[in-house]
């Protein structure tokens, strides 16, 4: 059940931030919103922190106007007046400090107690805003730098996840370069290893962004000059005729999972227009499989959750092949969508944890982890 603060008590200061420089940066504006309207006013104080595109950070843009001046000249010019800030690698500081403007700005602005990223893709999931928030010992929601990084590298967390014993479906990986200097023989190596039809998908993205399903040749090029675009190494997968399942961990060192849930795609796969434009694509929860295939996909998640190093939350996603019944582990997202449509507060909702309640354990969960951190000797003495 969520608790509410005793009359008077302070609030915690929540810096929501969002957007950033990533082709997730839409479904980034989505979550946010929805977290906003979620949250625990009574408890929590909401300081959003917007990212644009161009990597600027606003201060006070709520997303339902970021989502605005994207959509228009006149009220994108107006949010370009708000307060840019940043945040100080300090830790004695742990706050927002202007880029424009002055301090005394900030001074009932500038403290946060515990930053919620929504940032899902790059920069924002991949660890790199994570250690600025370790330089700036500021307790944060989501994995750490290793954990991010590892969650967002397909072909890293792959390699985990074979050496952890966990069931993985055949993949070959190449750099852009090696792409651009002798396309043909990454071409005849898919079709002699892989063959067709085969998944493209940038290594160092989610939301399926940038994913393609190549039935051909000409369809094989395609895909990887499209990956190219978003990352400079690409990942070739097998297609495997399965069904997709998913399934939500949440915790630090002793992690809790979900109920697994099925998505039927409406499309031919679950890509970026069936997860976030047609809505069309079919979402059963809890999944419709035995208690033992169940519990094989649960086993599985805390495995790839624990040997990642991943902490508060993360989707982990299964294959279950059609013509042998066999799990095949497919990846993990260290920041799931928080959209409404969202397969994580789906999930954790019909396992008993409503959403205003799941971000109450996430915050509570940063602030564990932080203060475990702080354990950690920073000196050396005799």
């Amino acid at each position: 059940m969520t608790q509410h603060n005793e009359p008077g008590a302070k609030k915690i200061r929540i810096g929501l931030i969002y957007g950033g420089r990533s082709g997730e940066h839409e479904v980034s504006l989505n979550s946010a919103k929805s977290v906003i309207a979620n949250i625990n006013s009574d408890k929590y104080e909401v300081v959003p922190i917007a990212i644009n595109k161009t990597g600027k950070w606003l201060l006070g843009v709520e997303p339902t106007r970021m989502i605005e001046a994207e959509k228009s000249a006149q009220a994108e010019a107006e949010l370009e007046q708000s307060t840019a800030v940043t945040f100080t690698g300090d830790p004695n500081l742990r706050r927002l400090i202007p880029v424009n403007g002055s301090q005394e700005q900030l001074e009932k602005q500038g403290a946060i107690d515990v930053i919620f990223p929504v940032m899902h893709g790059t920069t924002g999931e991949d660890g790199a805003l994570q250690g600025m928030l370790d330089m700036a010992d500021v307790p944060y929601v989501g994995c750490g730098v290793l954990g991010s990084a590892l969650g967002m590298d397909k072909e890293k967390m792959k390699m985990i996840f074979e050496r952890a014993g966990l069931p993985v479906g055949e993949y070959l990986v190449y750099r852009r370069n090696q792409w651009e200097r002798d396309p043909e023989s990454i071409l005849n190596a898919v079709e002699e290893q892989l063959n067709y039809p085969c998944f493209v998908k940038p290594v160092n993205l989610g939301s399926s962004v940038g994913i393609n399903k190549a039935h051909d040749r000409a369809e094989l090029v395609h895909a990887i000059n499209v990956a190219a675009e978003y990352d400079r190494k690409i990942i070739i997968e097998r297609n495997i005729n399965c069904r997709e399942f998913e399934c939500a961990v949440l915790g630090n060192d002793e992690p809790i999972v979900s109920v697994m849930g099925e998505v039927v795609p409406n499309n031919e796969f679950y890509d970026y227009k069936a997860k976030y434009v047609d809505g069309k694509s079919q979402v059963i929860i809890p999944a419709e499989i035995s208690q033992e295939l169940s519990q094989e996909m649960r086993r599985q998640a805390l495995i790839a959750f624990t040997s990642l190093d991943l902490s508060g939350l993360s989707r982990i996603d299964f294959f279950l092949e059609k013509e042998t019944n066999k799990v095949y582990i497919n990846e993990v997202n260290t920041l799931p969508g928080f959209t409404q449509i969202s397969m994580y507060p789906m999930l954790w909702e019909a396992s008993g944890i409503p959403y205003p309640e799941l971000i109450d354990r996430l915050v509570e969960l940063a602030l564990e982890r932080h203060a475990d951190r702080q354990r950690n000797r920073t000196s050396f003495g005799l």
